[in-house]
């Protein structure tokens, strides 16, 4: 039985990753794509239009467009365009028509900012998490190298801040300070 051959760019033990870039790396860039991709895919008709919508709306065409758009309105009913009849001479209409197009786009707009801050926030929470594991691993290493040194009967400078390295993070008492901290800056 053959092995499946890893995605292009995707690094295993046996196939070297892209040039400066350590196999772990190109892996977990791999994963990240990947799961923006399923998270695109599994995206709701609905954020999908409005994804869509505010990236048009951000775009040089929609700013050409309306100044077309406008442009030939204003200058159709301001009377400079001769050849066709004014519709709207006090241009109510136009203002009624753009306050309803922002009412739309900012609604859409909105819409995106919230499925983009809930990604934010599952990447922070991730971040979290692999911060978290990080402190601990590194703390049951500086354990590891203290035991290592004892043995080896060596003595360092750095004995006394072991104490305190060797402790390992507890995040409610980092985020109960964090507040606490906040709050007595924060003027009432």
């Amino acid at each position: 039985m053959n092995p499946k051959p890893a995605p292009v760019g995707y690094a295993t033990p046996t196939t070297p990753a892209a040039e400066g870039l350590a196999p772990a790396l190109a892996r977990n860039i791999e994963a990240l794509v990947e799961r923006r991709k399923r998270d695109a895919k599994t995206a709701s008709l609905e954020e999908r239009t409005a994804e869509a919508i505010s990236k048009f709306a951000g775009s040089m065409a929609f700013v050409y467009i309306h100044l077309a758009f406008f442009g030939a309105w204003i200058a159709i009913n301001l009377g400079v365009v001769t050849f066709i009849k004014p519709f709207d001479p006090s241009l109510v209409v136009l203002a009624m028509l753009a306050s309803v197009e922002a009412i739309f786009l900012s609604t859409f707009v909105l819409i995106n900012q919230n499925r983009m801050a809930a990604e934010d926030d599952a990447r922070a929470d991730l971040d979290l998490q692999v911060s978290l594991l990080n402190e601990h691993e590194t703390t049951k290493l500086i354990k590891l190298v203290e035991e290592i040194a004892k043995r080896l009967d060596l003595n360092t400078e750095a004995d006394d801040e072991l104490k305190e390295l060797k402790r390992d993070v507890a995040p409610e008492a980092v985020l109960d300070k964090i507040e606490e901290v906040g709050e007595r800056k924060t003027p009432s």
